[in-house]
């Protein structure tokens, strides 16, 4: 069976499937729809529809990307816009089936807009600005179609661009992805083509392609909900990669706390073995390729290309040095391909559309798109694909929604725990490869985490610090002993031990850690650490000088007072919920906080009924006696 075969069939079954006349209820079931209910919502729906015997169909898609609103459903009614019902419950669904289907009141109050469609059949929420500031080619399918139908994908374009590359020679292929510009999005930014073309001529066989969806920085999820919501893209773009270099064999390495991810790329690989896309003979044109699904053991580390291949193979995963690099000798000392989950998916847009499509989108150095995962302090948490040299004030405040509770944007951390965080000042920064390097940042895998004023600058450089620290291999001095005393520098800042010269051997160890680090783990570990010293030294000082943390998290330089004059009496709240017992009544049974016992866990203010919440108060740490009083 040739493609326009397969299309023809896939057509049919697509247009039949949405257009039989039955309602048609989508919901978002990525690992972040069901972590919140998604699949309970979808039973009562079926529940519901049995209920009052009406004619519909529940289709299980992925995440569209406004993770904030999950569980998300959409709802495709004859005669009707599709709308789109955010954070349902169980309970909604009997309503809007009783309301909306039966009634045809569409409950505008669980509704976040409706889903319309822009050029080329991609889905978009006018009501949301965020969508207008997006431009999907990775996010084109996330939660338009069923992950676990390869008709649908087919139906919408999907392996028409390998079909189109078995018809073409291999240097024009290569030629193809060098003019479009396309650098790596696994944080590097190495150009594509260039990396291809360098695996092309080397010596050797077999060779070998490998996508990387080992994602293990903090905060970011973009891989994982692209091989959950649309596993295709990325087979078609290592299928393309497969014939240009002769391959035979693929791996995508998963890391095992994805299992949904695990298992439907597993699906998405049996399907295109059935219908001739993978496997021997791919079709009718001679080329064989297949690939291989392998978990990942949950190392950092393996992340990096070379630690990854040695845990393929079956050896302790640590980066080895280079040269000679991967596309001369990589796994099995073979010729191989490695790139990341976003680049393999832009590869057959490109062969699709052309080069020089894609080469319009974006800046002159950094072409195309980047995913960002939005997290931290922000009101709109999840995806966001935007054009290279968006600037980060339209994906924090036009995409992201702000910062939450309307407090001031401190920083922006960028590129996960190899990233740096960037000051608030400099918001009208373009999302590129060079800019943000220049600021002394990273792309990075896509992680875009929000700081607000209430963030320790400090105490976030030590949170990453603490991080890479305990993912470092153990193979480099420089990495496995220089970035434990870095976290033991901050741990005593942070305790009020330090001094001006923690500052100093800050800056002295980071620089040399970079300097003798021999992967890219150690490399970059210390960039937190060296940009919020470049950015917010004065935080710094304040710790080591004044004893003091400004933004009041660092426990121990803070204490917790009541506000003797605000005192509910009666209540006894704190009292009994204190673990420490830190807390006592005077005579005239306003309570006082015991200074020397306080654990700093924060209980008391939980606890404090909301029209007392004033009472108790965070401020800089004060060397008291057992008792202490403050007035307000």
């Amino acid at each position: 069976m040739n493609y326009q075969q397969i299309r023809e069939h896939a057509n049919k079954f697509y247009d039949d499937k949405l257009n039989d006349g039955t309602t048609k209820i989508f919901i978002g079931s990525a690992t972040c729809g069901i972590s919140v209910g998604a699949l309970e919502v979808a039973k009562a729906f079926d529940k519901e529809l049995k209920k009052h015997d009406l004619p519909g169909e529940i289709i299980e898609v992925g995440c569209l990307g406004i993770c904030f609103a999950e569980p998300l459903v959409y709802i495709m009614k004859q005669g009707n816009p599709t709308i789109c019902y955010k954070n349902l419950t169980p309970e909604d669904a009997s309503r809007i089936v009783y309301n909306y289907l039966i009634e045809d009141d569409p409950c505008f109050d669980l509704a976040i807009g409706t889903l319309e469609m822009k050029e080329g059949d991609i889905p978009y929420i006018p009501e949301l600005e965020k969508f207008e500031k997006e431009e999907r080619i990775i996010l084109r399918y996330a939660g338009y179609i069923d992950p676990k139908e390869i008709k649908d994908y087919i139906a919408l374009g999907g392996y028409e661009a390998l079909d189109k590359a078995l018809t073409m020679k291999k240097e024009e292929i290569i030629e193809e992805v060098k003019r479009s510009g396309l650098r790596g999005l696994g944080g590097a930014g190495f150009p594509v083509g260039t990396k291809w073309e360098a695996c092309f001529r080397a010596d050797g066989s077999p060779k070998y392609v490998i996508c990387n969806g080992d994602e293990g920085d903090p905060g970011a999820f973009m891989d994982r909900v692209i091989l959950e919501s649309s596993p295709h893209q990325v087979i078609e773009g290592m299928a393309i990669a497969g014939y240009v270099l002769g391959s035979h064999q693929g791996y995508i390495y998963i890391r095992s706390e994805y299992p949904l991810a695990i298992e439907r790329v597993n699906l998405a690989l049996t399907q295109a073995r059935e219908c001739q896309l993978l496997g021997r003979n791919i079709l009718g044109k001679g080329f064989d390729f297949d690939i291989k699904v392998f978990p990942g053991g949950g190392a950092f580390v393996c992340g990096e290309s070379t630690a990854l291949m040695y845990s393929i193979e079956g050896r302790r995963p640590m980066p080895r040095v280079r040269p000679p690099h991967s596309s001369e000798k990589g796994i099995f000392r073979k010729p191989t391909l490695l790139n990341n989950v976003k680049t393999f998916s832009c590869i057959p847009p490109i062969l699709s559309k052309g080069s020089e499509w894609f080469s319009r989108i974006g800046t002159l150095r950094s072409k195309g798109t980047t995913v960002f995962a939005l997290a931290g302090k922000i009101k709109e948490s999840g995806l966001a694909e935007v054009r290279m040299g968006t600037t980060l004030k339209e994906v924090i405040y036009q995409i992201g929604g702000g910062v939450k509770e309307e407090k001031k944007l401190k920083a922006i951390q960028v590129g996960g725990p190899s990233g740096g965080c960037i000051p608030a000042q400099y918001i009208d920064t373009p999302v590129d490869f060079d800019s943000l390097k220049f600021l002394g940042s990273m792309m990075g895998s896509g992680g875009l985490i929000a700081v607000d004023e209430e963030t320790c600058m400090v105490d976030i450089a030590k949170y990453f610090i603490s991080f890479t620290q305990s993912e470092s291999c153990g193979k480099c001095t420089f990495c496995r002993v220089g970035t434990k005393h870095l976290l033991l520098l901050l741990e005593e800042i942070t305790k009020g031990e330090g001094t001006l010269d923690h500052i100093r051997l800050l800056k002295e160890l980071s620089e040399t850690i970079i300097e003798g680090s021999l992967c890219g783990l150690g490399q970059t570990a210390p960039n937190p650490i060296l940009t919020t010293l470049r950015y917010f030294e004065e935080e710094y000082i304040a710790h080591v000088v004044e004893k003091r943390c400004p933004a009041l998290v660092c426990h121990d330089l803070i204490s917790y007072l009541i506000v003797y004059d605000k005192c509910q009496r009666s209540c006894e709240h704190c009292v009994l919920k204190c673990p420490a017992e830190a807390i006592h009544p005077d005579q005239k049974n306003i309570k006082i906080i015991d200074q020397t016992k306080c654990v700093k866990c924060g209980i008391c203010l939980e606890v404090c009924p909301k029209e007392y919440r004033a009472v108790i108060k965070v401020s800089p740490k004060i060397v008291v006696s057992s008792e202490s009083r403050i007035v307000a």
